[in-house]
C-alpha cells in the first residue's frame, strides 16, 4: 500500500484529476456563456473567448498551507508547457493568456509575486528570472531553462507578461458551496444539493466524453446554463427530478422465471415476454424513482401515498367502465383480452390524475407504481377481471 509520504500519493492525484472538472465547472459558469472549454487540450484546461482570445490554465490542488515560492517545479513546469506552445503556435499579442491557478499561496518576497493579477512587473523583473534559473539545481527547472533558451530575447517579455498566477484559490471540497452560492439562489434551498449533484453528474460525464474523443467540440457555457435550468425545473412545485429512466437492475431480467405477485398477475391477462420485461423495467424504476425521491426530501409528507389512493381511484373507474359487459359466461379468452384493454388504457390513455405531479410525465412512474400496488401482499390493484375469485391459483399456484 501507498504510504501517505510517497513521493506520487495516488490520493493526491486522484483529488487533482477531480478538482480539475470541478474548477472548470465552476469557471465555466463564471465565465460568459460564449466561452469555449476543453480538457486536457493544450493544458489542464482550455478556454476560448470569441472576443478576449485563449486561456490555458494549469492547475495545482496543493495541501493546506503549501506556497509556491522561487523555484517551485508546479511554476517551472507550467511555464515549460506554456513555452512549447508558444513556441510552436503563430500567435498575435494578446490572443492567449497562461493562468497558473492554486490552491496554495505565493511566498512573501518571492519572484511570483511579480504574476499576481495586477501588479506591475518591475525594470529587473527578466533580470531576476535569469538569476532565479541560473541558481537552480532542479532538473525540472534545468529542462525549462534549456526551452528558454530557444525563445529569442526579444520574445521574453511578451512571454512572461501573458502569464498570471491566482493563488488562494477554492478546494475542491469548497467548490460545490461557491456554485451553489453563486448562482442556485433562484431555488428552494432544500434542493440545491439535489440540484448540484445532478449537474455535476452530467457534466463529468460530458467531460468524460471529451477526453475520450466521443465528443469532439467544446463545451460551450451556454449548455451549462441550459442544463442548470432544465434541472433546476424539475424541483418546482408541479414536477420533481426524473433520474431512472434509463436504469437497468444489476440482474439478469427473466420474466419466465420471475415469481413476483405483480408479474403472476401480468401472466394471468396472457402478456408476452417482451411486455413483462417492461413492466419489470417499470417496475425497478419506480421503484428506484420513489426511494430516491424520499431520501432527498422532494416530496411532501404523505404524497406518494396520496398518490397511490389516486392511482388506485382510477384504476377502479376504468375498470368498472371496461368490465362492464362481462359476465358469469364469459370466455378465459376474453377475460384475459379485457384485463389486458384494462392495463393498455392505464398506460397510454395520458390521464393527467394518473401523474404524480403535472410536470413528471415519464410513463414508467405511472405504471412501475401500478405494479407496486399490485405487488403487495394484498394487492390493491389486479388485471384478471376473475382475480379476486382466483388469487389463490394466480399468485399461489393453487386453486381454492
Amino acid at each position: 500500500m501507498t504510504s501517505s509520504n510517497s513521493q506520487f500519493s495516488a490520493p493526491e492525484q486522484a483529488l487533482g484529476y477531480i478538482y480539475q472538472l470541478r474548477y472548470a465547472l465552476l469557471q465555466t459558469l463564471q465565465l460568459p456563456e460564449e466561452v469555449e472549454c476543453f480538457i486536457e487540450k493544450d493544458d489542464d484546461i482550455d478556454f476560448t473567448d470569441p472576443e478576449e482570445g485563449r486561456i490555458l490554465a494549469s492547475l495545482k490542488h496543493k495541501a493546506p498551507g503549501d506556497s509556491l515560492s522561487d523555484l517551485s517545479p508546479d511554476f517551472w513546469k507550467s511555464v515549460r508547457i506554456w513555452l512549447d506552445y508558444y513556441l510552436r503556435k503563430e500567435i498575435s499579442t494578446d490572443t492567449v493568456s497562461f493562468y497558473l491557478c492554486t490552491t496554495g499561496q505565493i511566498s512573501t518576497g518571492s519572484l511570483l509575486e511579480a504574476f499576481l493579477p495586477g501588479v506591475q512587473k518591475t525594470n529587473t523583473f527578466l533580470d531576476r528570472i535569469n538569476e532565479t534559473l541560473n541558481r537552480s539545481e532542479s532538473k525540472t527547472i534545468a529542462k525549462t531553462k534549456d526551452l528558454l533558451a530557444r525563445l529569442p530575447d526579444n520574445d521574453w517579455l511578451d512571454f512572461f507578461n501573458r502569464i498570471t498566477i491566482f493563488d488562494y484559490q477554492e478546494r475542491i471540497q469548497d467548490i460545490p458551496n461557491q456554485i451553489i452560492n453563486e448562482r442556485f439562489r433562484p431555488i428552494r434551498p432544500q434542493f440545491r444539493i439535489p440540484v448540484y449533484e445532478r449537474l455535476e453528474g452530467w457534466w463529468i460525464n460530458l467531460c468524460i466524453n471529451l477526453l475520450t474523443g466521443h465528443r469532439p467540440q467544446a463545451i460551450c457555457g451556454w449548455e451549462v446554463s441550459e442544463k442548470l435550468g432544465i434541472i433546476a425545473e424539475q424541483f418546482i412545485e408541479d414536477n420533481l427530478p426524473v433520474d431512472f429512466e434509463n436504469a437497468e437492475p444489476e440482474g439478469k431480467i427473466d420474466p419466465d422465471s420471475d415469481e413476483r405477485y405483480f408479474v403472476k398477475q401480468l401472466r394471468a391477462i396472457g402478456l408476452r415476454s417482451d411486455r413483462l420485461r417492461r413492466a419489470i423495467l417499470d417496475y425497478y424504476r419506480a421503484f428506484e424513482q420513489r426511494g430516491a425521491w424520499l431520501r432527498e426530501e422532494v416530496t411532501l409528507s404523505g404524497e406518494l401515498e396520496q398518490y397511490d389512493d389516486r392511482l388506485v381511484d382510477e384504476w377502479s373507474r376504468l375498470r368498472e367502465i371496461v368490465f362492464e359487459e362481462l359476465d358469469d359466461s364469459t370466455p378465459e379468452d376474453l377475460l384475459q383480452m379485457t384485463g389486458r384493454k384494462l392495463i393498455n388504457q392505464l398506460s397510454t390513455m395520458g390521464n393527467p390524475n394518473l401523474r404524480v405531479r403535472k410536470g413528471v410525465t415519464a410513463t414508467f412512474v405511472t405504471m412501475g407504481s401500478y405494479h407496486m400496488l399490485a405487488n403487495e401482499e394484498t394487492p390493491r390493484v389486479h388485471w384478471h377481471p376473475r382475480f379476486n375469485e382466483r388469487m389463490e391459483e394466480i399468485l399461489y399456484g393453487s386453486k381454492s
